[in-house]
């Protein structure tokens, strides 16, 4: 078999597993119904917002759709990654542990880096449907909206998230493989990815060196610019290089573990 052909038919193993429990419909329900709560608050902000008469007359300027809609609320979900990405992560390799079927993928003719980025690309995309059907709360703003807001901001806003949401499951894919209980592998990955997250609020002005290093590893920084429509190669390559570091520590762990066995 081709390594297309096995990370295929882990990613497919994976989506069985998820929509086969109800892992899935609980993350999607969660995001999708957090979601429209940010996105209908900001909407009414918004249109009360615009109805001020003295809007653009001598007054404080028209809010701006992107500022006032599309950037808060993808903002908001940022927040909601931290518990929802963990739902996705603490079984990929707790639960072959913990059923017995690790030994049987162990011994097959799939490789490590096979297994770890099958596993990964599995997750991910599940993330990916989550956010992609959130998106549809902006579709009644580009339906009717006038003059039609920039699309460009909700697309990259998007991408921040996905990348985000990959670092975190890259990670928590890692600490699934330490432990055959999957609640201790959602609580590890819980607290590591908030302290992650909470690393850029150490960034300020009189910061050292040192802390300023810390703050650039923080995740919700490199988002910022991203939901403003800005794609900044720099924060894509942070994301992708935390990615490849989160796998290269699961591969790691998975090639340990098939040594002890």
């Amino acid at each position: 078999m081709s390594t297309f052909t096995n990370i295929g038919a882990i990613v497919r193993k994976e989506w069985q597993h998820y929509f086969g429990s109800p892992i899935a419909y609980a993350a999607l329900f969660t995001w999708n119904a957090l979601f429209s709560v940010f996105f209908l608050f900001a909407l009414n902000y918004f249109i009360e917002a615009s109805m001020n008469p003295g809007g653009g007359m001598g007054g404080p300027p028209k809010p701006n759709i992107n500022e006032w809609i599309f950037r808060p609320t993808l903002m908001n979900m940022a927040v909601v990654v931290l518990f929802v990405t963990p739902m996705l992560t603490m079984r990929l390799f707790a639960e072959e542990q913990r059923q017995g079927t690790w030994e049987l993928l162990a011994t097959s003719a799939i490789t490590d880096w096979q297994i770890v980025i099958g596993k990964f690309l599995g997750a991910a995309s599940v993330f990916a449907l989550m956010i992609a059907t959130s998106l549809l709360n902006f579709v009644v703003v580009f339906l009717y909206a006038e003059p039609k807001p920039e699309w460009r901001p909700v697309l990259t806003g998007a991408l921040a998230l996905l990348l985000m949401g990959s670092c975190f499951i890259a990670l928590g894919a890692f600490l699934s493989t330490l432990t055959k209980n999957q609640i201790v592998a959602g609580i590890l990955s819980f607290c590591l990815f908030l302290g992650i997250w909470t690393l850029s609020w150490l960034d300020n002005p009189m910061s050292s060196a040192p802390i300023k290093v810390l703050a650039y590893l923080g995740v919700t920084g490199h988002m910022e610019d991203m939901v403003k429509g800005v794609l900044d190669s720099k924060d894509v390559i942070f994301y992708l290089s935390f990615i490849g570091f989160g796998l290269f520590l699961t591969q790691q762990s998975v090639e340990s573990r098939r040594w002890r066995e």
